[in-house]
């Protein structure tokens, strides 16, 4: 009985000859799957098809429910040491103030120096949709404001209605 669908176990494998491996690490050689499922029986684990396109296909005589709790356990430890990247949005547009700049930078300087990523967008209307070189412009600036404490992915770049530039934090050395 099977107790996955990607993986095939004991009565689900009918496969004439397998190669068989031992719990322990035992080769078997090259027997019969009905003698493979024997020995899997006489110890009380089971027999597991670890790969179906060998020639011939290997099977593992394995404490299936084990191997299974095993794997989940190192995924979990996976998930808890990866860093999920947070991205601040901060929308400015073309005709923004000096004042207005200042007042979004500052903050755009906090989320930086908070280990985030921030994404500075300017958003085109009408006629500046002609001219993303305001945009553009824009963006210059604000980089000017925080290439002390950030770095950027790219230069600034349209994106439709939006001009765009990724920043994040400066890597210590």
């Amino acid at each position: 009985m099977s107790k996955s669908k990607d993986v095939l176990l004991n009565n689900d494998i009918n496969i004439p000859q397998v190669r068989c491996i031992g719990d322990d690490g035992t080769q078997y050689g090259i027997i019969s799957s009905s003698e493979a499922k024997q020995i899997a029986r006489e110890q009380g684990l089971d027999l597991v098809l670890i790969a179906p396109s060998a020639k011939p296909p290997v099977c593992k005589v394995m404490d299936y429910g084990k191997f299974k709790y095993q794997q989940e356990k190192k995924k979990k430890e996976a998930r808890k040491k990866q860093k999920i990247i947070e991205v601040k949005e901060i929308k400015l547009s073309v005709k923004i103030a000096q004042n207005d700049i200042n007042y979004k930078v500052k903050h755009a300087r906090e989320f930086i120096t908070a280990g985030k990523h921030v994404k500075f967008r300017v958003f085109l209307r009408g006629r500046e949709m002609q001219n993303p070189e305001g945009g553009v412009e824009i963006l210059e600036r604000v980089w000017e404001m925080v290439k002390d404490i950030a770095d950027r992915d790219s230069k600034p770049y349209r994106e439709g209605r939006y001009v765009n530039m990724l920043t994040f934090p400066k890597k210590d050395k």
